[in-house]
């Protein structure tokens, strides 16, 4: 496991950019990893993950949490609606909030629960049409949207095109936040996530340079 590695990378990458020591959360990217390496990570003292699957998560963390309570399950990958009741009461933040219907199904459980988990809205920033997420320009008037159901975002998420350089996207994404006074930036993975620390992120999301390749689902 490269846990300690990419701490340490990631330690070095908030120093470079001048971030204050332990500004940036590292989510190690646990989907359909074998639970023994999980539970490695979790005893080396790591305690924010990312899963993408509602089910998955469902059958693996109440161990888990039985066992370390601090720790904390980011959902990143999509989110069905149907499946939004069984999400907020798995997961501390949602990464993926894409669309108007899912805004509403989480703002009449937020009501009904009296809590919410934190919310991060995905924007397409690379506007892929076989990718989710709020398209750059619609991203205002979808957060006033939010802000008329009483729902409040902590921040924003994007994933840029693999076969472009994400930088761009990243500084796309630091501006929109501060245009909008949100203050969570979820970006970057494996292969670029020092980079996203330059730019502001507060969450980088990490799985195979912690765990290695991902068993195929």
């Amino acid at each position: 496991m490269s846990l300690i590695a990419i701490r340490t990378r990631l330690d070095a990458a908030m120093a470079q950019a001048g971030r204050a020591a332990g500004s940036v959360t590292l989510l190690a990217v646990s989907k359909l990893q074998p639970d023994a390496k999980v539970l490695q990570a979790l005893q080396v003292g790591q305690r924010s993950f990312g899963e993408n699957y509602v089910q998955e998560t469902a059958a693996k963390w109440p161990a888990f949490r039985a066992q370390f309570a601090d720790a904390k399950v980011h959902m990143i990958g999509p989110l069905q609606t149907n499946k939004a009741k069984q999400a907020v009461e798995l997961f501390d933040a949602i990464h993926t909030l894409d669309r108007v219907s899912l805004a509403e199904k989480l703002a009449k459980l937020a009501q009904a629960r009296g809590q919410c988990p934190e919310l991060f809205v995905q924007v397409n920033t690379g506007q892929e049409p076989q990718k989710a997420g709020i398209l750059p320009q619609a991203l205002d008037a979808f957060l006033k949207d939010c802000q008329a159901m009483d729902l409040k975002p902590f921040g924003l998420m994007c994933i840029p095109p693999d076969a472009e350089d994400p930088v761009p996207h990243f500084h796309m994404l630091a501006d929109m936040a501060v245009r909008n006074g949100l203050s969570g930036l979820s970006m970057g993975m494996s292969g670029d996530f020092e980079r996203a620390v330059a730019f502001g992120a507060t969450h980088v999301r990490v799985g195979s340079a912690i765990f290695g390749a991902r068993p195929q689902a």
